[in-house]
C-alpha cells in the first residue's frame, strides 16, 4: 500500500515538471544583493602620540634638575600622574593617608624635592599661567638617566629590556645600574603590592601602563591638574593642555599659535553639546569611545570631523554601520531614524565612506526606504544610484508579477475545468 502511495506521488511530481516544461514559465531567480563597501579601521597611535609629546616640549608644566647636572629634563605632570602613585603624591594629586604605602612615600621623599624658589634659567617659559614646576632630583645618578626612563614612561612604560640597555651605556658599574632601575620599579608600584622586576617584564610587556588602573581616564573631567577649561551650555569641563595637544593637531595649533585659546583658561565651545564633547574627551584621554546609540555616534562624528580627529571618524563610522547591519528587516520598517538624514550628513561633513556604504544600504533595502517619505530627499545623483543599484532590481519584481499572473490563471483554468 506505500509503496502504491509513493508510485502515485512520484507520477504526479512527474507530471507537474512536464506540464511546467511545456506549457509555463519557471520562476523567477534572485540575484543576490551588491557586496557592501568594507571600511578599515584606522589603526591607533594612541601610544606614539604621548611619546611624541616627551620631544615636542609643549605645554611642559614639570622640570627636573640636580645641581651637579647639567642636563635639564622638561615633563608633563599628566602624563607622570597617569602612570606613578609617587608623581601623584609628589603632586599633591593624592595624600600620604590615599595610597597607604610606605614604600611609595619613602621613594618620593628620598628621590624628589620640589623647588619653591621663584627663578630657574633653564626651563622653558611657553606654558601659560604659572612658569613649570622645578623639582630637584636628589640622586644624582639617578638624574642623569631620567630623559631615558621619562622616554620609557611616555612610551608606555613596559619596555624594561630597552630601558635597561639605555641605562647601561650611561653608568658602566652593575651595581649603579641595578639600583636605578630598582628605584624605577618603585615609581611604578601599585599601592599594597610586592615589586618584582620579574612580574614587571612578564605582565607589563603585554600592554602598556597606560591601560592599568592608574590611567588618564582617572583625570578625566576633574580639576585635579587642569590647565584649561572648556565651557559648553553654560556648564564647565576641565581638561589638560598636554593630552589635547598630543592627541589632535586642531587643538595643538589652537593652544601653540597666535590664537586667543593660547592665552586664555577659558575656553567656548559652540556647537557641540557636552555629552558629545566629553566623548570626545573620553576618547582623547583612553583611545576609545563607546556612543550610546547611531545619534550621538553621528553627534560625535561631526566633533571629531571639527577637529580633524580622522580615527576618531572611522570608529563612529564603524559603529552607525554595525548599529544599521544588526538591525532586521522588521525593525528598520519601524524605526523613526532618518537615514536619508544620516547621508546628508555624513557627505556635509567629509565622511565619504559613510556616505557610499549608506546609499548602498538604502538600495539594497529599496523595498523599505522608498516608502519612507525621507526617501523623497536625495537628490537626483543619489536617487539614480539607488535606483540603479537597487535590490530586488525592476527585472527581478516584473519577471515575478509575470510568474505570479501565470500561476493564478493556471489555477483559475483548473477550476473552469
Amino acid at each position: 500500500m506505500i509503496q502504491a502511495l509513493n508510485q502515485k506521488t512520484s507520477e504526479k511530481m512527474k507530471k507537474r515538471k512536464m506540464s511546467n516544461s511545456f506549457h509555463g514559465i519557471r520562476p523567477p531567480q534572485l540575484e543576490q544583493p551588491e557586496k557592501m563597501p568594507v571600511l578599515k579601521a584606522e589603526a591607533s597611535h594612541y601610544n606614539s602620540d604621548l611619546h611624541n609629546l616627551l620631544f615636542c616640549c609643549q605645554c611642559v608644566d614639570v622640570v627636573f634638575y640636580n645641581p651637579d647636572v647639567k642636563e635639564v629634563v622638561e615633563a608633563h605632570k599628566i602624563v607622570l600622574c597617569a602612570v606613578s602613585h609617587v608623581f601623584m603624591l609628589l603632586f599633591n594629586v593624592k595624600s600620604p593617608a590615599d595610597i597607604q604605602d610606605s614604600s611609595i612615600i619613602r621613594t618620593t621623599q628620598d628621590l624628589f624635592a620640589i623647588n619653591r624658589e621663584p627663578v630657574f634659567p633653564g626651563a622653558s617659559q611657553d606654558s601659560p599661567g604659572n612658569p613649570p614646576l622645578r623639582v630637584i632630583v636628589k640622586d644624582v645618578l639617578f638624574c642623569s638617566c631620567l630623559s631615558d626612563i621619562l622616554r620609557f614612561i611616555y612610551s608606555g612604560a613596559f619596555q624594561w629590556e630597552e630601558l635597561e640597555e639605555d641605562i647601561r651605556k650611561k653608568l658602566k658599574d652593575s651595581g649603579d645600574v641595578s639600583n636605578v632601575i630598582e628605584k624605577v620599579k618603585c615609581i611604578l608600584k601599585t599601592p599594597g603590592k610586592i615589586n618584582c622586576l620579574r612580574n614587571c617584564k612578564t605582565y607589563q610587556a603585554r600592554k602598556p601602563l597606560w591601560f592599568y588602573s592608574t590611567s588618564l581616564k582617572f583625570f578625566l573631567n576633574k580639576p585635579m591638574l587642569a590647565d584649561v577649561v572648556f565651557e559648553i551650555q553654560g556648564t564647565t569641563v576641565p581638561a589638560h593642555r598636554a593630552i589635547l595637544v598630543a592627541r589632535c593637531e586642531v587643538m595643538a595649533a589652537m593652544f601653540n599659535g597666535n590664537y586667543m585659546e593660547a592665552k586664555s583658561v577659558l575656553i567656548p565651545v559652540y556647537g557641540v553639546s557636552k555629552e558629545t564633547f566629553l566623548s570626545f574627551l573620553e576618547y582623547l584621554y583612553t583611545d576609545s569611545c563607546c556612543p550610546a546609540g547611531i545619534f550621538q555616534a553621528m553627534c560625535l562624528l561631526i566633533c571629531a570631523e571639527m577637529y580633524q580627529v580622522s580615527r576618531l571618524q572611522h570608529i563612529c563610522e564603524l559603529f552607525i554601520i554595525t548599529q544599521l547591519q544588526s538591525m532586521p528587516s522588521r525593525e528598520l520598517a519601524s524605526m523613526n531614524l532618518d537615514v536619508v538624514d544620516l547621508l546628508k550628513k555624513a557627505k556635509f561633513h567629509h565622511s565619504d565612506c559613510l556616505s557610499t556604504w549608506l546609499l548602498h544600504f538604502i538600495a539594497t533595502n529599496y523595498l523599505i526606504f522608498s516608502q519612507k517619505p525621507e526617501f523623497q530627499d536625495l537628490s537626483v545623483e543619489e536617487r539614480s544610484f539607488v535606483e540603479k543599484h537597487r535590490w530586488p532590481s525592476n527585472m527581478y519584481l516584473k519577471q515575478l508579477a509575470e510568474y505570479r499572473k501565470y500561476i493564478h490563471s493556471r489555477k483559475c483554468r483548473c477550476l473552469v475545468m
